[in-house]
């Protein structure tokens, strides 16, 4: 299946992350290792968006609740039980 948004096709869930948001997921998340001053430019450049778009956080919490409503089942948790028993080494087999 298929999934564009607008007239761009979203290949992998970073690509509709991005094409949902308008702005490269990392923007708002970071990256692993980025020096202080890259976080500061990130930030900056966050405040940026959001001083232009001052209704941006309010249409990403509509665009999340209706994807929690659309998909209850995102949230499905299976309770993982231990087992109730401890393995023993056996008489003359080495553990």
């Amino acid at each position: 299946m298929r999934i564009y948004i607008g007239h761009q096709q979203a290949i992998s869930v970073e690509d509709f992350a991005e094409l949902a948001l308008g702005t490269p997921v990392e923007l708002w998340l970071g990256v692993e290792g980025e020096t202080d001053e890259e976080r500061a430019a990130r930030e900056d450049a966050a405040r940026d968006i959001l001083a232009e778009n001052p209704d941006l956080p309010d249409g990403l919490i509509r665009m999340a609740a209706q994807v929690i409503e659309q998909n209850p089942d995102l949230f499905d948790v299976i309770p993982l039980t231990r087992p109730t028993h401890r393995r023993t080494a056996r008489k003359g087999v080495a553990a």
